[in-house]
């Protein structure tokens, strides 16, 4: 298979001898062990060509019994030997199969070109701009999404970056292009910038997108490509939603993986970790001011915080990624972000990463994440860097593919979160207008897209994805049957619910319904869960106080939500 007889090559700035086994970078020797020099060897003189993982094993390690993490772990070797010289991405992953070497060769010792076979390997390092995935768009609502598809691999993967976003400027920083490529190399990586930011279309800041929008926007770009499962990669604030995702739509989440996320963002007593109210209150006058500088990167990325070309790049990109005011208001709504309540209900494989030292978001936020999702990986990691292109991000890469190639197929998923509407209606002697009523109800809850749960206790019930839309739904229930001259009761809760044919069951189901029977005539209310899932949706909320109910465990605080 082997093209050509030559013993040096040569690829963006690096001169491989394999006569003379050495490995160099200008005037830099890089010392390699001999099993990851016979790696990197092979690869390259088999350039543009795919290797089989056991055929690699076989030769390098010739009459020896070794593992395939043997392999990986040489891999992951020679990457962060190249990335640290040059931000590149010099190795593919052909998932299922093994490897290929996609570096650009450049003629050998004797100034002859050497021939490559009819693969067209990707650049390395030179041309990120130049190789930049074709950005499309695709309507979600009344609002148009910006979405890019990079790598043909059998995995889908959705990437959700946390903050602000730019698609096309993803690609202008090496490291960050870098990232994307290596996860490229092993799925089909699918990108969109949220409603609001990049290039996708700019709402109003009263309308920027709730939890609840985004998972309908990862919906919509997962539909226009005709990814029918995907794992969901959440960085930072990316990571709650993907995890409400993951939660909500287990048929469409084939995994999810959290890199330096969290559950809440403001510190309180029972979550002692976030960032405190006055600080919170200073980083927005920071943004503020000295919006379109590179604010935050000293947290986020402080490895690179004294480099300028990052330093303007990152200005750059947060100033294309939002205005000041829709920046601010962002990162206020994510400010109320809490998805402890959904954590506990996620079923799908699940690997949280963070870095020890992230000056950004605290370990422990990571450790209580996986603390409370079943079964989950949680990978601590060496580094400062929030940002998880900068600093050692093969590391993450690497954990990141092992996890992804060992997902199993789909499932049968029985269990769902969902937000649970009872409306009960009052009683009354007209049976002509009570069907009317009725009637009015049904049609409500089929435009919110609710979907109607049978019941025998009298109560109207109906599931939603989501509990803003469920709240404006029983909204224009009051309002609608007040014509036909009934009042309703409604309560709301978010929780797991069984399903089966359909219809859905389970202590979700029941909460609501008991929620319902203490609200007033012509009165809502909701738990406190409903409340936190509903974060952004410009929706006001008072305290109703604890209750306690018959067959239900615990105590829970509920609220009426104001007109």
């Amino acid at each position: 298979m082997t093209a050509g007889t030559t013993s040096i090559y040569r690829f963006s700035g690096f001169e491989l001898d394999t006569a003379e086994r050495t490995l160099k970078h200008g005037d830099e020797s890089l010392l390699m062990a001999p099993r990851v020099f016979d790696t990197l060897k092979m690869l390259v003189e088999n350039c543009g060509h795919v290797l089989g993982k056991e055929q690699m094993l076989s030769e390098i390690w010739e009459g020896s019994f070794v593992e395939e993490n043997n392999l990986a772990q040489n891999i992951s070797l020679i990457r962060k030997v190249l990335a640290k010289r040059d931000g590149g991405s010099f190795i593919e992953t052909v998932p299922k199969f093994g490897y290929r070497f996609v570096a650009v060769l450049e003629s050998d010792g004797h100034g002859s070109s050497r021939e490559v076979g009819a693969a067209s390997p990707v650049p390395a390092a030179t041309s990120f701009a130049a190789s930049k995935p074709e950005t499309s768009y695709v309507r979600s609502g009344d609002v148009n999404i910006a979405y890019q598809v990079a790598g043909t691999g059998a995995i889908d993967i959705v990437f959700v970056m946390g903050w602000v976003s730019h698609l096309e400027y993803f690609w202008e920083e090496p490291h960050f292009a870098a990232f994307l490529n290596r996860l490229a190399s092993f799925s089909r990586l699918i990108l969109f910038d949220k409603r609001g930011t990049g290039l996708s279309d700019r709402v109003p800041l009263a309308e920027l997108p709730t939890l609840e929008q985004r998972m309908e926007d990862v919906h919509a770009v997962m539909d226009a490509v005709g990814s029918e499962r995907a794992v969901l990669i959440g960085v930072s604030e990316g990571g709650p939603m993907c995890s409400l995702f993951a939660a909500t739509h287990p048929e469409r989440t084939a995994a999810l993986v959290m890199i330096g996320s969290y559950a809440k963002r403001v510190r309180d007593e029972d979550y002692p970790w976030g960032i405190s109210p006055d600080d919170r209150d200073a980083f927005y006058q920071l943004m503020q001011r000295d919006w379109g500088k590179p604010v935050g990167i000293e947290e986020r990325a402080p490895s690179l915080a004294g480099d300028a070309q990052f330093r303007e790049w990152w200005a750059t990109y947060l100033r294309m990624g939002a205005s000041p005011g829709a920046a601010v208001a962002l990162t206020k709504m994510n400010s109320e972000i809490d998805v402890r309540s959904v954590l506990p209900s996620i079923r799908v494989p699940t690997l949280v990463i963070h870095r020890k030292g992230d000056m950004c978001l605290k370990l422990e936020e990571g450790r209580y994440l996986a603390s409370l999702i079943a079964n989950a990986k949680f990978v601590e990691l060496d580094g400062i860097d929030h940002l998880p292109f900068v600093g050692e991000q093969d590391e993450i890469l690497d954990e990141i593919e092992r996890f992804v190639s060992g997902v199993a197929p789909l499932g049968v998923h029985d269990r769902v979160l969902a937000t649970i509407l009872s409306v009960k209606l009052a009683e009354s002697g007209d049976a002509a207008a009570r069907k009317a009523a009725e009637d009015s109800i049904r049609r409500h809850l089929a435009l919110f897209n609710g979907q109607e749960i049978a019941d025998a206790s009298g109560s109207i019930l109906a599931a939603f994805n989501g509990p803003a839309r469920a709240i404006r739904c029983a909204a224009a229930i009051e309002a609608a049957v007040s014509y036909f001259g009934f009042s309703i009761r409604s309560g709301l809760h978010t929780g797991e619910c069984d399903v089966e044919d359909g219809q859905y069951s389970g202590y979700a189901v029941e909460l609501s319904k008991l929620i319902a029977d203490e609200s007033d005539a012509d009165g809502m209310l909701v738990s406190r869960t409903v409340k936190d899932l509903a974060a952004g949706s410009g929706i006001s909320f008072v305290d109703q106080g604890v209750r306690s109910f018959d067959g239900i465990e615990g105590e829970w605080r509920l609220f009426s939500v104001a007109s």
